[in-house]
């Protein structure tokens, strides 16, 4: 499909895959993906197979600062059609433990 854009449904399951794709980083002191853990804001996905995330980590002191959105772009370059990746770290609004899905509050013991 080169020199083409994506129709809806490709790009409906190129976002899947995305997010498939997202929730196998993991921060490393926490055994939760970071997808679960609500640090993804966006992930937006053009036409042209241009992704566009949006995340954040769970404080600006993380010692996994420079190591997850590297990790996050290296994954979703990964993903088939994928054209090119945008990461950008974003701090507001700022994360707290209630943006995690249930999952991860059953994983981390939070109820």
């Amino acid at each position: 499909m080169e020199n083409s854009d994506f129709n809806t449904f490709e790009l409906l399951i190129m976002k899947d895959q995305i997010t498939q794709a997202l929730k196998t980083c993991y921060d490393p002191e926490i055994p939760v993906n970071i997808y679960e853990l609500g640090l993804i804001y966006s992930v937006d996905v053009e036409k042209d197979g241009a992704v566009r995330i949006k995340m954040t980590l769970t404080s600006p002191a993380c010692p996994a600062a420079q190591s997850l959105p590297p990790e996050v772009k290296q994954k979703v370059e990964a993903v088939k059609g994928v054209a090119s990746v945008n990461v950008e770290v974003v701090w507001e609004p700022r994360w707290d433990p209630s943006m995690m899905s249930e999952e991860a509050k059953l994983a981390l013991n939070m109820y």
